[in-house]
């Protein structure tokens, strides 16, 4: 990612209002998934759920956070920290895009998906200079399993926006898909302004971006993709890797980072964490404006660093293993 974005992309920006859900032939599969996901995020909060356990998590001391255990109703919300304004989440964006594309065109059984035509301004924009891209030919066909690959695993901006025109025939005509997917998922201080992540007017907070993580997460094809430590394009020799370098941290099994000036560090994140019985449970958490201000490299290690320690105390609580825990009421 670039120190800053450069001013004369003047990237586009849309209306931030809210509009009505209107749902017409071309978007029937997407509004009715999001119909469905909607429900599906408070199915897990059964009458009488005790309360979340009061644990005391390392928050970081900037920006915000938040973090949960799926699939324990309210027990599993860890809580949130930090200020609610929207920040710049920047390349965190590619979730939300992937999550839509999904939607449209879900992947089934591990197959790759339809095969997808670059078009000569992905091509172009591969050479960029300014922001982070993967190298494409125009004319070249990749599946759409390869694409999310190298929209996920490098953060490839230019294949972020084929993918938007590709599925809604314009950057413009996607984002608006975004921001309606956001609406029926509850994320009301969420706007977005680009499929990418480089515009710094795409905005969100943490306790927004874990209930999209909680959603896609339940897509089998998504948790594959953002779990690879690499990947490559087709006839090309070069390997490249994962931006997420948690995957590094045993269990961590995803999700997307992103960097630049106005964000700072962001990371969305997802481990698998063992219970003291030895049950598996999905823990996910969101960290973002980390560092804000500086370098993307300085805001990236910042976010790592934050995230780690979070990731290692949810670890260490759900398994009993974590020595001197002091919880709200100050017991061990």
């Amino acid at each position: 990612m670039p120190p800053t974005p450069d001013p004369a992309l003047r990237p586009r920006t849309w209306p931030l209002r809210r509009r009505p859900l209107l749902i017409s032939t071309g978007t029937l599969s997407l509004a009715a998934l999001l119909t469905l996901g909607a429900t599906v995020l408070g199915a897990g909060d059964p009458p009488g759920t005790p309360p979340a356990p009061s644990w005391k998590l390392p928050w970081p001391q900037e920006g915000q956070a938040a973090v949960r255990i799926d699939g324990l109703g309210d027990r599993g919300d860890l809580g949130s920290h930090g200020s609610r304004t929207p920040v710049p989440i920047a390349s965190v964006t590619k979730v939300m895009t992937a999550y839509v594309i999904l939607s449209d065109h879900p992947l089934r059984d591990g197959t790759p998906g339809p095969r997808i035509t670059v078009d000569q301004r992905a091509a172009d924009e591969s050479v960029s200079g300014v922001e982070s891209t993967v190298p494409l030919e125009r004319g070249e066909r990749l599946s759409e399993r390869r694409l999310l690959e190298l929209m996920l695993v490098p953060s490839g901006n230019n294949v972020a926006r084929l993918l938007a025109r590709w599925d809604a025939g314009s950057e413009e005509a996607f984002v608006t898909k975004m921001n309606r997917a956001a609406d029926a998922l509850g994320m009301r201080r969420t706007t977005y302004t680009g499929a990418s992540g480089l515009e710094p007017t795409t905005t969100s907070t943490a306790a927004d971006q874990l209930r999209l993580a909680r959603q896609v997460m339940r897509d089998k094809a998504f948790r594959s993709v953002v779990a690879q430590p690499r990947t490559t394009v087709p006839g090309s020799p070069r390997t490249l890797p994962n931006t997420n370098t948690l995957l590094d941290t045993p269990g961590v099994i995803g999700i997307k980072t992103g960097s630049s000036t106005p964000a700072g560090g962001a990371l969305m994140w997802a481990v698998t964490v063992p219970d003291r019985r030895g049950r598996e449970h999905l823990a996910l958490g969101v960290v973002l404006h980390q560092r804000a201000g500086t370098s993307p490299q300085e805001g990236l290690r910042a976010v790592f660093d934050s995230s780690r320690e979070l990731v290692e105390a949810v670890r260490h609580r759900m398994s009993g293993t974590e020595s001197g825990a002091v919880n709200a009421a100050g017991s061990r």
